[in-house]
């Protein structure tokens, strides 16, 4: 009688891989990169800058840098957890539990015609950290989505061959 295990294709999960990729390293680099030009923009020519703004101009800058700011600790916050399960100091399992208080959905940009109306690098800073946060958010939905129910390996073609010979049949 042949071995269960050996007769069965052994189940991956991709979820388990995602974090020790070339594409989370990359993320992870990109992301905290983004984090350090940020904070030197802000604490350097982006006050300089804001000094120079109209009024409600400033206030929609002083604004929108807290809502760069906050959106930025949480995905930095999202990719430090992701890198202490590649490290091994977590398992995802205790990841997924941790990651419900990081909320990466929070601190989007105001209106659009507000946005253009602040220095261009702002605007830029704000723009790469939305695209940050969306790929992000793709990347914890490949991760962290619920294991699906492990169905029985079959012939891919099967239906598909089926409804061509139906089809040919009548």
């Amino acid at each position: 009688m042949a071995d269960r295990s050996q007769s069965e294709p052994a189940l991956v999960l991709f979820s388990e891989r995602l974090t020790n990729s070339a594409a989370f390293g990359t993320l992870f680099r990109e992301g905290m990169d983004l984090v350090e030009e940020t904070a030197a923009y802000l604490d350097g020519d982006g006050r300089t800058e804001a000094k120079a703004l109209e009024r409600s101009v400033s206030l929609t800058y002083a604004t929108e840098s807290m809502r760069l700011t906050t959106r930025l600790m949480q995905l930095a916050s999202w990719l430090l957890l992701h890198r202490a399960v590649k490290e091994g100091e977590m398992t995802l399992t205790q990841a997924n539990r941790e990651k419900t208080k990081v909320k990466l959905t929070a601190a989007d940009p105001g209106p659009e015609e507000m946005i253009e109306k602040l220095p261009q690098q702002l605007q830029d800073l704000i723009a790469r950290s939305m695209s940050l946060q969306t790929r992000v958010r793709r990347l914890d939905i490949s991760i962290h989505a619920a294991p699906a129910e492990r169905a029985p390996i079959g012939n891919p073609l099967v239906p598909q061959l089926n409804r061509l010979k139906a089809a040919f049949e009548q």
